[in-house]
């Protein structure tokens, strides 16, 4: 894992960024133990921001905290997949709708390019930037829905929707990756078409299919240690 050293500014706010990219991007993986001391190390500050910032990513849900064993990255079990999912099959399908009653070619022209991208980068191979572009289109999706209060109160929610997009496309192997890219353009077809019990069917089959790519994936109980992460390795 590469973890870049954070000045002194902000410091708390930092290291939190730092470390959830991190684990969004899949460096520090599910189940890896976080070591306050490593990490402080490795980061180039004191353990008290570290400390702050597992805090933080704890409440988020991206961090879990075991008696006796320390902090690891959490791991997602059934229980968690079927909440997030379900919970974001309601959301989703509010954004979709009330992005549809604003849409207008500028907004289609804006959400087709990003998932282009998408399949570009499918095709070459890099899941790490088939990921940024899928989290940016959901992303661009609940900003077009222009509902401030939404916003606010998910915003916890927010960092474990980005979780679930990362382990569902990991779950991918490359030719389902490109075809995962290229469904983006049925939820833009199905609020393109102006109705919207069809752009809820297309978003929640969107969200039905990633979960079931990760039904196998789920940990449930306890589950063995992986290494403490030292901040360093590969």
């Amino acid at each position: 894992m590469a973890l870049k050293s954070v000045p002194d500014l902000n410091v708390a706010d930092r290291v939190t960024v730092e470390l959830r990219e991190a684990i969004f991007s899949g460096d520090l993986a599910p189940g890896s133990r976080l070591v306050e001391r490593k990490l402080a190390e490795r980061l180039g500050t004191s353990h008290i921001p570290v400390r702050e910032a597992l805090t933080r990513l704890t409440e988020e849900g991206l961090v879990e905290r075991l008696p006796h064993r320390g902090a690891r990255v959490a791991a997602l079990t059934s229980r968690d997949l079927e909440e997030i999912s379900s919970l974001r099959t309601l959301l989703e399908q509010f954004v979709v709708v009330r992005v549809q009653a604003e849409w207008d070619a500028k907004t289609e022209a804006r959400l087709r390019k990003t998932v282009q991208q998408m399949v570009d980068a499918a095709e070459r191979g890099s899941s790490a930037r088939v990921f940024e572009l899928d989290r940016r289109f959901h992303e661009q999706l609940w900003e077009l829905a222009d509902h401030r209060m939404l916003m606010t109160i998910t915003s916890q929610l927010r960092s474990r929707i980005t979780g679930f997009l990362r382990a569902a496309n990991v779950a991918l192997d490359p030719e389902a990756r490109v075809a995962h890219a290229e469904t983006h353009n049925l939820i833009i077809d199905a609020i393109a078409s102006g109705d919207p019990e069809r752009a809820r069917a297309v978003m929640a089959e969107h969200i039905g299919e990633a979960a079931a790519r990760l039904e196998s994936h789920t940990e449930d109980g306890d589950v063995a240690d992986a290494p403490a992460v030292e901040a360093g390795g590969s």
